[in-house]
């Protein structure tokens, strides 16, 4: 065992060592400050090109972030939740491949009932009509005949007036919902367009709604630019069948949305001849796609702002490789007067990273400051994240750090003698 008193003395002079070095730290900053005080013009210009680098972290971070959710918010607009159904023709090998096999009302009815996961749905009736605009003018109009529960699935936004709703189902009542480019072609305005009549096919309709897609899918969905929304079971009566393009079905959560599509497609083969093709489409695929794409083009451009942060720890390295340089005589003294290569790298250490750090703080100041302008000047609600203010620091303090030391290990490897020689 170490004596009792020997014990003692280790401590003491473990004490005493610590004392030493936090006061060794102490005068380095101290004198690291110092010598940025007798250069501030010098020391502001170098701290820019860090300044322009952590600002371009964060700010590489917020666009990315603003640009993930946008598309996402797009893709949710369409209905994240939705499964289409569609019948896309018969197989092949069997007696009966060539007959078609459409999708019926029964069959959305009975995956309603064997699918749990199904929270809505409607069947599209799909017709063209030739609707007469007034002055001799005749055009060939999207008619769509759907359930009240289609506003739900597809997500649609209603600009005036109401949707058809279950009693105007069941009633087969004579109303329609119709397209805003087609109220304005129609009757000039949204406003003129509500509560009047036209005619399909000799039958009279009333207006009571304007609608639109809550995302513009630009014509790509079964929605076209003038399209008429009427009452499924008021729409049949023109095709004189229970046949349907198209069944929709919105689904309580995302994470069940392709094990419900499989369930969707099993329950309509049952009920249809065993060689006919049905085939389902979500926007999983799509979003997942997505969020890729936008992990991609997050790195790209922190890798661009990473190149940013790296020409400025460049700029770093060669005004405090000029300052060694200058200070050579004042290196030989502090090394004539005691002061071990350890304290003198250390010392020059400490300046790079104080620079660095300073014009992270700047930078950082920027960066943060553009994004919560924009939430607090516009209407804008765009993500500010606390985190990429602390990455944008620590990125710069090690940039300080890493082209800091060659600089800080050529201080510390002069001669004290040729030093103070220097002229």
């Amino acid at each position: 065992m170490v004596p009792e008193r020997t014990h003692h003395r280790l401590s003491f002079e473990r004490t005493i060592a610590s004392a030493r070095e936090t006061m060794v730290l102490n005068e380095i900053a101290r004198l690291a400050i110092d010598s940025f005080r007798t250069a501030k013009l010098r020391f502001v210009l170098t701290s820019l090109g860090m300044a322009i680098g952590t600002a371009s972290v964060i700010l590489v971070v917020f666009i990315s972030a603003t640009g993930r959710d946008y598309i996402l918010n797009e893709i949710q607009g369409i209905g994240t939740n939705m499964v289409e159904l569609e019948y896309a023709g018969g197989g092949s090998g069997t007696v009966n491949a060539n007959q078609t096999d459409f999708l019926t009302f029964d069959d959305e009815r009975a995956v309603d009932e064997q699918v749990p996961a199904v929270a809505a749905s409607s069947v599209v009736l799909d017709m063209h009509q030739n609707i007469s605009f007034g002055g001799g003018v005749t055009k060939e109009v999207l008619v769509l005949g759907v359930e009240p529960q289609y506003r739900y699935v597809r997500n649609l936004v209603l600009l005036a007036g109401r949707f058809f709703d279950d009693e105007d189902e069941t009633t087969h009542t004579q109303v329609a919902d119709v397209t805003e480019p087609f109220a304005t072609a129609m009757y000039g305005s949204e406003a003129g367009a509500m509560g009047r009549t036209f005619q399909i096919s000799g039958i009279p309709f009333t207006i009571i709604g304007i609608f639109k897609e809550r995302v513009d899918t630009f014509g790509e969905s079964e929605i076209a630019n003038q399209t008429i929304l009427i009452p499924y079971s008021v729409g049949r009566y023109f095709t004189g069948t229970d046949n349907v393009k198209q069944i929709y079905f919105s689904i309580r959560n995302q994470s069940d949305v392709e094990d419900a599509a499989r369930q969707i497609v099993a329950v309509v083969h049952t009920r249809h001849q065993p060689a006919s093709v049905y085939t389902t489409m979500t926007l999983t695929a799509l979003i997942t796609t997505a969020r890729v794409v936008s992990e991609y083009l997050s790195l790209m451009l922190l890798l661009v702002a990473g190149v940013t942060l790296a020409v400025g720890g460049v700029g770093i390295m060669n005004i405090m490789l000029a300052t060694v340089r200058a200070r050579t005589r004042e290196i030989g003294i502090r090394k004539a007067l005691g002061a071990t290569r350890r304290e003198i790298k250390l010392q020059f250490l400490m300046e790079a990273l104080f620079v660095s750090l300073f014009g992270g703080l700047i930078g950082a100041l920027i960066g943060m400051g553009i994004p919560f302008s924009i939430r607090f000047f516009t209407e804008y609600h765009v993500p500010v994240s606390g985190w990429s203010a602390v990455v944008g620091l620590a990125a710069s303090a090690t940039v300080g750090i890493i082209f800091g030391t060659l600089p800080a290990n050529r201080a510390a490897a002069m001669d004290p003698i040729e030093s103070l020689r220097y002229e």
